[in-house]
């Protein structure tokens, strides 16, 4: 109930940009990156949505900043383009705050300390020192109002798998979770494949206006949706034989139609085996 009353929460205050310091280039870098570092799953998807949630609020506030600077045309152009400098100058360094944050989040493993941080940047022939890189974390502290500790995910997956066990439901455990964390990496390096075959499922048209991609923001962004997808999905690819009863038990727990479920559960298959056979 709290997980749904927050994921609720986060999609009636979704600000317009959402999703777009989630393309596969990114993430894909985050994934790297917690890989290099041996960082568990959780802490991944924490950094992806902290430099999410970062970001925008940063390219808000730098927006407003230079929006209130007087000046003619050319003056507007120079200053969004000193913007876009700005937060391209530094995007590497924020991204590797984000990952940092996320892993001293994390009690089970070892946090990355600034040491290695540093290391790794180096090694990406930057230059930033201690300083810069502590000054880097505070930054995202202070624009997200230290309101760093964020569900992802994962952590809506796990907990349904457990509520599924505890209903009865005759699933293999621990061979289905991990199916689940590999669907739902998947889910995220292809995110915009799988939700626009979702979207154009939605609309019965292969051509969607832009008020019907504006209004799918929401769909994008649901957390339990997607938790429900990756799990159907797993439960069809490990033992089919269950799916249904999978399916029927998702949707008593959480209100997500059969037929939602089903149609995520398509588009995340169809990118697997990349047909458009049904």
């Amino acid at each position: 109930i709290h997980l749904a009353t927050e994921n609720e929460q986060y999609l009636s205050e979704l600000p317009e940009q959402a999703g777009y310091f989630k393309e596969t280039r990114i993430v894909e870098f985050i994934f790297l990156l917690s890989e290099k570092w041996r960082l568990d799953q959780s802490t991944r998807y924490q950094a992806v949505e902290l430099l999410e949630r970062f970001m925008i609020k940063q390219v808000e506030q730098m927006c407003e900043d230079r929006g209130n600077t007087k000046g003619g045309d050319q003056g507007q152009r120079s200053s969004w383009s000193s913007v876009r400098d700005q937060i391209a100058n530094t995007f590497v360094l924020r991204l590797v705050s984000c990952v940092q944050l996320a892993s001293k989040l994390s009690l089970h493993y070892s946090r990355v300390t600034s040491d290695t941080a540093l290391k790794f940047l180096q090694s990406l022939k930057y230059s930033y020192t201690k300083q810069e890189l502590l000054e880097s974390e505070l930054a995202v502290l202070d624009t997200l109002h230290f309101h760093i500790s964020v569900s992802t995910p994962l952590a809506y997956v796990e907990l349904l798998l457990e509520v599924l066990g505890y209903n009865g439901c005759l699933l293999p455990a621990k061979p289905l979770h991990q199916l689940c964390v590999q669907l739902l990496d998947f889910c995220y390096l292809t995110r915009e494949t799988i939700y626009d075959t979702l979207l154009k499922i939605a609309i019965e048209n292969s051509t969607p206006s832009k008020l019907q991609i504006a209004k799918f923001l929401t769909v994008k962004e649901d957390f339990m949706l997607l938790a429900v997808g990756v799990i159907s999905t797993g439960v069809f690819i490990l033992s089919p034989g269950h799916w249904e009863q999978a399916v029927e038990h998702l949707n008593c727990i959480t209100g997500i139609t059969p037929q939602s479920i089903l149609e995520f559960s398509y588009a995340v298959v169809r990118r697997i085996v990349g047909t458009t056979t049904p």
